[in-house]
């Protein structure tokens, strides 16, 4: 299938704004990371539009020649920046690109750091990560690279494949399909997850690439496959620890920040072809979801001297919820995601106790859900790329408007950005942005 790829233009204005109108963004409309500040799929922005009218929300702008992926965005210091797969184009050479734009769709710089993808779903999946004046990210070959944010400039590289005998859990038999993680930045660390029983994570220096630690691993059990899974880790604070919270083929793990150390795994949410949501953690608690008819499971962390247990709380079905990708946002005591493998009807569940307050619903939108929740509201982009923008409420499910993303060709499932009062959305080659402020706020 040929990649998709058109020549990189200057953003097309949709409504009357231009970069001189555009005020300079405070450090709480970051949204550096996959999942946001807070890998949580949450925007701390205010003063959002609470229903969208007919056709959804005005549209700024769009830009073309992203290239093909399902990469998400990282926004921060007024940029925006994601990877795609180019074709060759005059002096472009095909290939894998690190990209970043100005906050209105200008291109700043790109720079080649890989192969591309081919296969039936081209692309990179992994979304940057913005740390300080470096960008981090994973390419689809399983390289980690670091480049300077300013310039696109390659920093260093390793590879979780030849530097730690990485791999993924097999997927549809023998079909292996590649790397997907978001670099977790903590600090003066990077945290990946190779997969490999001795080297289940690794933490490299920020400035060098320099190996810190690795993980020992350990099979956790019989469910599930072993590699890492195709989830991005969290930091958790259970049981006084500061440790690393992952997805990993045989299930959910926690490591130690400080020493690699795995402390705890728990088996029974795996799923044996592909684990992919993102951790909910909360106190001494984790949340953890899988598709391909696997569940749900919240665990206390727990400690007894020098040893961690993750304590099943409770378990969930797979028909009463799995998330198959997409996510899950935890906001004042509910947990709200899209629920069903390969779909994503609405739901909304206790944290603490696993009931279901509301769902699963049926709404207009197609086939799984990426989600993201802002001002009181929550956003479900479905993958045929119907937006449909529903009430944060425990209580009842209530939907406050919808549109259709334009020129939608492949599926539509790169996770949803709000940062600085606008929604930003990858759609493969093209971007959009729109403007959620209220009218009050936007006519300032």
């Amino acid at each position: 299938m040929p990649l998709i790829q058109l020549p990189m233009v200057r953003s097309c204005v949709m409504m009357l704004l231009i970069a001189s109108f555009w005020p300079t963004l405070s450090a709480g409309d970051d949204w550096s990371q996959w999942r946001g500040q807070e890998r949580d799929g949450k925007s701390g922005d205010t003063g959002l539009l609470q229903a969208w009218p007919e056709g959804g929300p005005p549209l700024l702008w769009k830009v073309d020649g992203l290239g093909a992926g399902y990469s998400s965005l990282a926004v921060a210091d007024n940029r925006i920046y994601t990877l795609g797969d180019l074709e060759a184009d005059g002096d472009l050479a095909a290939g894998q690109y690190a990209i970043a734009l100005t906050r209105t769709g200008e291109l700043l710089w790109r720079t080649r750091v890989g192969s591309v993808h081919q296969d039936s779903r081209p692309g990179p999946r992994s979304t940057p990560t913005l740390a300080g004046d470096r960008l981090y990210f994973v390419t689809t070959d399983g390289d980690v690279i670091c480049l300077d944010a300013a310039t696109g400039k390659e920093r260093w590289r390793r590879s979780l494949i030849q530097d730690f005998n990485g791999y993924m859990m097999k997927a549809m038999g023998s079909y292996e399909w590649r790397s997907s993680e978001s670099p977790l930045v903590d600090g003066d660390r990077v945290v990946v997850t190779p997969g490999h029983i001795e080297a289940l994570m690794v933490a490299l220096n920020a400035d060098t690439g320099e190996e810190i630690w690795r993980t020992q691993g350990r099979r956790l059990g019989p469910i599930g496959a072993d590699g890492a899974g195709y989830s991005s880790a969290i930091v958790s604070e259970a049981a006084g620890t500061r440790q690393y919270v992952q997805l990993v083929g045989r299930g959910l793990i926690g490591v130690e920040a400080a020493t690699g150390k795995l402390l705890w795994g728990y088996n029974r949410v795996a799923s044996d072809i592909a684990n992919i949501a993102t951790p909910v953690v909360q106190g001494d608690y984790v949340l953890a979801s899988a598709g391909y008819g696997t569940g749900s499971a919240l665990v206390k962390i727990r400690r007894d001297g020098e040893t961690f247990h993750a304590d099943e709380v409770y378990f969930l079905e797979a028909n009463v919820m799995q998330n198959h990708h997409g996510g899950l946002i935890l906001h004042e005591g509910t947990v709200y995601t899209g629920t069903g493998h390969n779909k994503g009807f609405p739901l909304a569940v206790d944290f603490m106790t696993g009931k279901v307050t509301w769902g699963p619903e049926r709404n207009a939108g197609q086939d799984s859900a990426a989600i993201a929740y802002a001002d009181g509201r929550l956003y479900f982009r479905y993958r045929d790329g119907r937006m449909i923008l529903i009430e944060a409420n425990p209580k009842a499910y209530v939907e406050r408007g919808s549109f259709m993303i334009p020129d939608v060709e492949m599926q539509s499932w790169s996770q949803p950005v709000i940062s600085g009062g606008q929604l930003l959305l990858r759609e493969q080659d093209h971007l959009y942005c729109y403007d959620l402020r209220m009218p009050a706020a936007s006519s300032r």
